[in-house]
């Protein structure tokens, strides 16, 4: 019996045969239909015409669907050139050895909002193509060992991962996004090595127990965001390697103090998140940073704006203006801000000093 995603109509064909006029004696011929016929003839119609698809997904060019299904497992019978396959907001446990076995075309997995405690080492064996896995939302207490060496992108975020070992990322050079906020890392967490040799463009450790900026980060980023921590201080040091930093995101931290000459190490940023701190004061050394052009400081204990704090002096300019400054929510008398402290911004509603443009 075929199975039920494979039932088909079969419509017996016949042949039409044109009278020869050879025949003309024949009077015992009755058929009178419009087309005479022989034999009904079936076709065979290969199996493999039809497209295999695991029962309940739905089934594209090269990408299948399984997602809301109630999954306990990845299901059998993918088509082994997949490119593309969405599991999420299932209840599936574990990725087994031979999950994906065959799948050697697959690109973008996507296993967000399951179960997942556990990955078998041998797991990713077959998937040399794998570019983009989103494992976000499930119970990992460590980043996977032997992942591909493919991947471009890796997003663990909301998971249970305490520990990044130093292992975890050997080989990966194309690896260019690593998104695993919310997670319960904290600085000893991150074994020393765990990034050597790779070139990751953008990390995101938000939402973590980071007490300092971890200073063994890929000497590559162009961003990192490490909003929703418990850092106190920026030290000189912070940014020694990120000479090529384009955004930071430092919001909702406990930071008080900002070292002088922290930023100069980051001369490229053109971005600084410093939003819900306790700073009471314009961090120092803005001014020389050239491409600057959003500087977030709201909700934090600023009193006080100096006619320097923002802007160089000395015929020194900025080569790109600001766009945007936000000092809302600080204990600053706007009324005594002089004129001159915005004289390096973009237009004058680029400034938030209330919760006003002014």
């Amino acid at each position: 019996m075929l199975p039920s995603s494979l039932f088909c109509l079969f419509i017996p064909v016949t042949l039409s045969l044109p009278h020869s006029g050879l025949d003309d004696d024949d009077d015992d011929d009755d058929d009178n239909s419009l087309f005479p016929t022989t034999e009904p003839i079936i076709p065979l119609i290969p199996f493999d015409l039809f497209p295999i698809c695991p029962f309940g997904c739905q089934c594209y060019v090269r990408v299948v669907h399984c997602s809301d299904l109630g999954l306990t497992s990845i299901p059998r019978n993918i088509p082994p050139d997949t490119r593309m396959i969405d599991l999420q907001n299932n209840k599936i446990r574990e990725v087994k050895e031979n999950d994906l076995q065959g799948l050697t075309s697959l690109y973008a997995l996507a296993l967000n909002n399951n179960k997942i405690s556990k990955i078998h080492p041998k797991a990713f064996q077959s998937t040399k193509k794998l570019g983009r896995l989103y494992l976000s939302h499930n119970q990992l207490t460590e980043i996977p060992i032997n992942l591909p060496k493919s991947l471009v992108e890796l997003r663990i975020h909301a998971n249970k991962v305490k520990k990044i070992h130093k292992e975890a990322f050997k080989g990966m050079k194309s690896l260019h996004v690593l998104e695993m906020s919310a997670n319960p890392l904290n600085n000893d967490g991150i074994e020393p090595g765990a990034f050597e040799g790779v070139n990751i463009y953008h990390i995101r450790i938000a939402e973590a127990k980071l007490t300092s900026v971890p200073k063994e980060l890929p000497s590559s980023l162009l961003e990192l965001h490490l909003d929703d921590n418990k850092i106190t201080t920026i030290e000189l040091e912070d940014f020694n390697r990120y000479k090529d930093l384009q955004r930071l995101g430092l919001g909702n931290n406990k930071i008080k103090d900002v070292e002088n000459g922290s930023f100069a190490n980051i001369p490229r940023v053109r971005e600084i998140h410093l939003e819900k701190n306790k700073l009471k004061k314009v961090p120092p050394g803005l001014p020389d940073l050239k491409y600057l052009q959003v500087v977030f400081l709201h909700s934090n204990h600023i009193a006080k704006l100096g006619v320097n704090d923002f802007c160089p002096t000395g015929g020194r300019k900025k080569k790109a203006l600001y766009s945007g400054i936000s000092l809302f929510n600080n204990p600053v008398k706007y009324w005594e801000v002089q004129p001159a402290t915005f004289r390096c911004i973009l237009a004058r509603n680029s400034v938030q000093l209330t919760n006003f443009l002014q």
